[in-house]
């Protein structure tokens, strides 16, 4: 347990329709008549009112303080992962913001660290779910390096490198494992890769713990497609991309139980 700071600074971010910008206002209202300080450059701790995918977005425009900023999700459209509250417990959450200590869960982040072939100034990302790279046209081809040893040549229509938090998402459709989220490890799975008498993967999702280093390096092309969550960019004249568990994490806010299986239940197969 950990003390909430006086006074508890906080931000509120939203989806944007109207139903999640009216629970954003009106957390804004009753959390800053109970006192506390609406700061949206140094929150405490940010609410997310949306799904997902809000969450998503606030994590990354918070990125650089997540040692300080603790993160709690209030979901207005389908059940998330990350979002644990709905709108009918807006004034229970305010509540407990305001008046109670709150159990700070901690998570794995997912480092890619983008090198290039002209030695300019590599590009460093976190990812709260997953990162994928594929090729701008035709077949991705690179070396998997983990650990600094080639284990493979990957050809096929790209890869993607999860977090635990994130193995339910895209990682999940890709016949990935589902991995509790305070593992320290992250997940490599294959998009349609080639396999036959010439070529061959592993065919299989790779789980690395946070001491090992995967590595990716071009074969033939160098411009790739890069997504991390949900930014998509496009990489010209990559010399290789390192995904590792990043040193820093994510924070969530807990003020009551948010049992993990109990989520993937309720998501995938509860009636």
């Amino acid at each position: 347990m950990r003390e909430k700071q006086q006074p508890l600074k906080f931000a509120v971010t939203s989806k944007g329709d109207a139903t999640s910008n009216s629970l954003m206002q009106k957390i804004k209202n009753y959390l800053i008549d109970f006192g506390l300080i609406y700061d949206e450059d140094g929150p405490d701790i940010v609410i997310s009112v949306g799904g997902d995918g809000t969450l998503l977005y606030a994590f990354h425009r918070y990125c650089r303080r997540l040692d300080k900023t603790a993160f709690v999700g209030v979901h207005t459209g389908h059940l998330g992962f990350y979002a644990d509250w709905v709108p009918e417990e807006i004034e229970k959450l305010v509540i407990a913001i305001a008046k109670t200590p709150y159990q700070i869960v901690e998570y794995p982040l997912l480092e890619v660290i983008i090198r290039y072939v002209s030695g300019g100034k590599e590009a460093r990302y976190l990812a709260l779910n997953e990162c994928t790279v594929k090729s701008v046209s035709g077949t991705l081809v690179m070396d998997v390096e983990i650990k600094g040893e080639l284990f493979e040549t990957f050809r096929g229509d790209g890869l993607c490198v999860s977090t635990p938090s994130g193995s339910t998402a895209y990682n999940k459709a890709l016949g990935g494992a589902i991995l509790h989220p305070s593992l320290e490890a992250i997940q490599v799975a294959e998009m349609a890769s080639i396999n036959n008498r010439v070529f061959r993967t592993i065919g299989s999702p790779l789980i690395l713990p946070a001491h090992h280093t995967c590595m990716l390096k071009p074969v033939n092309q160098v411009d790739f497609h890069v997504s991390v969550d949900h930014l998509s960019l496009l990489h010209k004249d990559v010399k290789s991309i390192q995904f590792r568990v990043a040193d820093e994490k994510i924070r969530f806010a807990r003020f009551r139980p948010f049992p993990f299986w109990k989520r993937v239940r309720d998501s995938f197969i509860a009636d």
